[in-house]
């Protein structure tokens, strides 16, 4: 047997590259009514290697001569060995052996869809490297193996056994960087020679890039465990590994990023929100450049290609507008009062303060996963320089990055149209709309504010009035809603403007019973889509439509109520109506005790006023009896 082991080799190496290039380059051919031909082809050569392997060894538990010939004739292991690892024995070098071609029959059937005949051999594999210490022939393999039994069990939902070969990963990858530090053997090494080998610095990519991947898959693991602060940084860490070893598809990397931002966003780390959306930009420009649509027109790839990187790009946009909308709106709840109004003394200290938090940021900089390795490092700090990660305290502070999120709206606008994508189109309004009323919460002139609040109405009116209720339900509810709200919000505006007058003139009058109604008619809108065919107002609220239609109630006594009227039977009409709103508000409440804590403030209020109206209801009829 000694004297066939030198071409026997060689033909063990000859079918593993076979195998590698049915699996990786042939299986790409396979027709859709046989798509795992080359899968299977490879598969046959693996279970071919491995019977030569183990006839050449005489079995799992043999370390004679044979297994040292067999080591010896493997090209490379010189440069790889050394050291004195427990697993560098003949034995250790075959088994391991042994255990990379179970390791690729385990990835072949899950390729292939057979999850329990992968699992098998993946575990053969474990159990086969459970024999010999870990060493730079073998620790690539122990991370490889564990990253897909990881993967394997995470997509059985067995998240629990997924993060403990994980995690397993992750630490024998560390413990091995700290105690030995080599380039170790990559999983193809075991079957190459001469010219197939690969270079030293190929192979500490290929690690390292393991490494990354069991980082990636524990991402998810925690995410799917509701582990979001460590999600998050497992993901910031693979998207910077990611672009230090030159291992990432720019707009795949680019949505994870931008993605990856939304989470910062919403725990108030803007800093580290801003730098994952300006890497986002600058990563999906390497994209390439858009084609024209006349290019797109001509050519299927170019029109995919437009299409794809449009769309991302419009994405990326969009999670912009979501910084530049929960920067000014955290910004305001810093700086307003119990009742929403801006607090000066409040917005003075914060001022004073700011130098000093200037001075932290270049330390929490530091110490925030920036993407510093890459090339593009330069330009995604320039992308940064445009817009703040600082809560505004003023006006001009919060135009700035008004402006910078409305420009993105554009962006996002460009692609997401209301012809081919109506919910997306509408959501992009709908943060447009935020952006300015979050600005107008900055605004000290009341008449400037208003026309922030008529630019709202301007953008969603027209949608709102196209829009089929029957297919956007949802849609149309939320515009209804937000409209009533910001008509309202303009008539309270314009009561303060009038009650700065020493009399009313008939113009203010007009308008401001202009902005009552209107607010009154898109409440009342929202509440009769709450009611069933037969037009009939539901006995108890579903939770979604709870609040809103409460306080919907609530806001339409307190408007009816402020209506001016030079006739006393429509003041009468108008009071009525008032109260009879209150008067819902509080008996729904006295039914529904649950619906007590939605509008805790709004049932107070209505408890009060639906005991005081009869009162000025009774006076104003005994003024009208009296004077005819």
């Amino acid at each position: 047997m000694a004297s066939s082991c030198g071409p026997a080799w060689r033909s063990v190496c000859e079918k593993f590259r076979s195998a590698q290039h049915q699996s990786e380059v042939e299986s790409r051919k396979d027709p859709e009514n046989d798509p795992f031909r080359s899968k299977y082809n490879a598969r046959e050569l693996l279970r071919e290697i491995h019977c030569t392997l183990k006839s050449l060894g005489g079995g799992e538990n043999d370390e004679d001569g044979e297994a040292e010939h067999l080591q010896r004739e493997t090209p490379g292991d010189e440069h790889r060995g050394g050291g004195g690892h427990p697993g560098d024995s003949a034995a250790g070098m075959r088994l391991a052996r042994l255990g990379v071609v179970e390791y690729y029959l385990g990835v072949n059937h899950v390729e292939t869809e057979e999850l329990s005949a992968g699992e098998e051999h993946l575990m053969n594999c474990m159990n086969l490297l459970d024999k010999c210490a870990i060493s730079r022939e073998n620790v690539s393999v122990f991370i490889h193996v564990r990253n897909q039994l990881g993967i394997l069990w995470a997509g059985r939902d067995e998240i629990d056994k997924a993060q403990g070969f994980l995690e397993t990963a992750e630490a024998i990858y560390v413990r091995y960087v700290k105690e030995d530090g080599q380039p170790p053997a990559d999983l193809t090494d075991f079957f190459m020679e001469g010219e197939y080998e690969i270079t030293p610095q190929e192979r500490i990519k290929r690690f390292e890039m393991a490494y990354t991947h069991t980082l990636y898959y524990l991402a998810q693991v925690y995410k799917n465990l509701d582990e979001y602060e460590k999600a998050a940084r497992y993901c910031h860490i693979t998207l910077q590994r990611q672009l230090q070893f030159d291992q990432f598809v720019p707009l795949e990397w680019a949505i994870n990023a931008a993605t990856l931002s939304q989470y910062y966003i919403t725990k108030c780390c803007y800093m580290e929100g801003r730098h994952c959306l300006a890497a986002a930009s600058i990563i999906a420009n390497q994209a390439g450049e858009l084609p024209s649509e006349a290019a797109a027109q001509e050519s299927e790839v170019e029109g995919e290609k437009r299409e794809q990187l449009q769309q991302k790009r419009a994405e990326i946009a969009r999670c912009w507008i979501k910084y530049c909308l929960n920067l000014l709106q955290d910004a305001k709840k810093l700086l307003e009062d119990n009742i929403g109004e801006l607090d000066v003394e409040r917005q003075e200290e914060l001022k004073r303060g700011r130098r000093r938090e200037e001075e932290q940021e270049e330390r929490g900089r530091k110490s925030a996963v920036l993407f510093s390795s890459s090339d593009t490092f330069d330009s995604i700090c320039a992308l940064e320089e445009k817009v703040s990660c600082s809560f505004p305290l003023d006006f001009e502070e919060a135009r700035a990055i008004f402006l910078v999120g409305q420009a993105y709206v554009a962006e996002a606008k460009d692609y997401f149209q209301m012809d081919g994508h109506v919910t997306d189109h509408i959501e992009v309004l709908q943060d447009h709309s935020a952006l300015f009323k979050a600005l107008s919460f900055f605004e000290e002139d009341l008449e400037r504010k208003c026309k922030m609040h008529k630019r709202r109405v301007d953008m969603l009116e027209p949608v709102c009035k196209d829009l089929n209720a029957q297919y956007y339900l949802l849609i149309c509810r939320q515009l209804q809603f937000e409209l009533a709200d910001t008509y309202y919000e303009m008539m309270d505006l314009k009561l303060a403007l009038a009650n700065k007058q020493d009399e009313l003139d008939a113009h203010t009058i007009k308008k401001f019973n202009h902005l009552c109604n209107a607010s009154i008619k898109y409440y009342q809108k929202f509440l009769d889509s709450v009611r069933s065919p037969e037009g009939k107002f539901p006995e108890k609220l579903d939770e979604e439509v709870l609040r809103p239609g409460l306080v919907a109630k609530f806001r339409l006594a307190r408007l009816h109520s402020r209506l001016i009227s030079p006739d006393a039977p429509t003041q009468l009409q108008n009071l009525n109506r008032s109260l009879e709103c209150y008067s819902f508000v509080v008996r729904y409440c006295e039914e529904n005790p649950e619906a007590r804590k939605a509008v805790e403030t709004e049932l107070e209020l209505s408890e009060e006023m639906a005991g005081l109206l009869p009162l000025k209801i009774s006076r104003l009829r005994a003024k009208m009896v009296s004077s005819t």
